[in-house]
């Protein structure tokens, strides 16, 4: 039976394709005395005519990957792109390297193990960039005995 009519009707009223129109063949005959979009509004709303529910790609593999970086997996040199300053931003390191300097200078000279004078110095030291990291301030205060006796 052609119902080639009722199917471009059908898909011109729902705004789907023709190939997600679904004809119940146990009806075909209502189906085909339908020739206008109002008969075959009607047999929508009856459910003579169907829509097929719209493909879409699977999603199996996202969610396989998704537990797999859980895991910490796909996470290797090759997977990272950009510049190594696109995962961290030197500004941000240059903030918390700072921090943790000033904060050590700070706890140095409210116990008393330097003095307000060193104190001056080693800050301005650190803001310039002179130390490269917590280690390397300590190692030039111990080189230059720059530690009070109490």
């Amino acid at each position: 039976m052609n119902l080639k009519l009722q199917k471009e009707l059908a898909s011109k009223i729902t705004g789907v394709g023709k190939s997600r129109i679904v004809i119940n063949s146990a009806e075909a005959d209502k189906v085909k005395e339908a020739i206008t979009k109002a008969d075959v509004r009607d047999l929508i709303d009856q459910k003579v005519i169907t829509i097929k529910a719209a493909k879409s790609n699977s999603r199996v593999r996202a969610r396989l990957r998704v537990i797999a970086k859980k895991k910490g997996r796909q996470r290797g040199p090759a997977k990272k792109s950009g510049r190594k300053t696109a995962r961290s931003k030197p500004k941000d390191n240059w903030i918390s390297r700072v921090r943790l300097q000033r904060k050590l200078l700070k706890s140095f000279k409210s116990r008393g193990l330097i003095t307000s004078s060193t104190w001056k110095n080693l800050y301005l030291k650190s803001k310039g960039g002179f130390f490269r990291h917590k280690r390397q301030m300590l190692q030039y205060m111990e080189q230059n005995k720059l530690f009070s006796k109490k």
